[in-house]
């Protein structure tokens, strides 16, 4: 079954070129964005590998952990990093899962479950591992992206989410279309207007049921 939102992810083993952790334990009480790659030195998860690499210090700042996944074994991710620093000028300092035996990207779907790694395979066997991945602290997924190889991912857009994330969670308030943190959010249709007014002060009706205020 698909991991769907609000699904809690399975507490799966995880073997990274960091050590071998419980995915649970990994995630804590952090929020935390996992990241997958169908293939080492490959040039365009190398770049995203670097651009998440230089994001640390966002990342660090919203208290949120990062991992990545690919079909590769500990070694070769050891080395591909590597190249990822001499890429991107920064170290990528957060684990990769070595799933060469498809255990992870089958149980969080990534891949048909009859898929199979054949000898010589390239990026293209795995084509399906593409995805960003965001779990809240409750170890529940909160957002979910695919991705095709030909593309590579806007993690300035991952970041962005993750804001909104942050934001709304548990909170009766969402983002409106292209939101960035520090600008008016959405009253959630689950609070009246004098509801509204007595949580959050001012708001702007804009229609009945598009009413905005500063975020909280």
């Amino acid at each position: 079954m698909a991991l769907r939102i609000n699904d809690t992810v399975p507490n799966l083993d995880l073997k990274t070129d960091l050590g071998d952790f419980k995915l649970h334990d990994f995630i804590g009480d952090s929020w935390t964005i996992l990241f997958s790659h169908p293939k080492d030195f490959t040039p365009v998860c190398t770049t995203e590998f670097g651009a998440v690499a230089q994001l640390a210090a966002e990342w660090e700042k919203r208290g949120t952990k990062v991992i990545g996944l690919s079909v590769d074994g500990v070694d070769e991710h050891v080395e591909w990093k590597a190249d990822i620093e001499k890429y991107s000028g920064a170290p990528a300092q957060f684990p990769i899962i070595a799933d060469d035996d498809l255990a992870v990207a089958k149980a969080l779907d990534m891949l048909p479950a009859d898929a199979y790694l054949p000898d010589g395979r390239t990026a293209a066997d795995s084509a399906s591992v593409r995805v960003v991945f965001i779990f809240s602290p409750d170890k529940k997924l909160q957002l979910s992206m695919t991705y095709p190889m030909s593309i590579g991912r806007n993690f300035a857009e991952v970041l962005r989410a993750l804001d909104a994330l942050q934001a709304t969670y548990q909170m009766p308030i969402a983002t409106p279309a292209n939101w960035e943190a520090g600008e008016d959010v959405i009253v959630a249709l689950s609070l009246n207007d004098e509801d509204a007014k007595a949580k959050f002060g001012d708001i702007d009706i804009k229609l009945p049921y598009l009413r905005t205020t500063k975020q909280p």
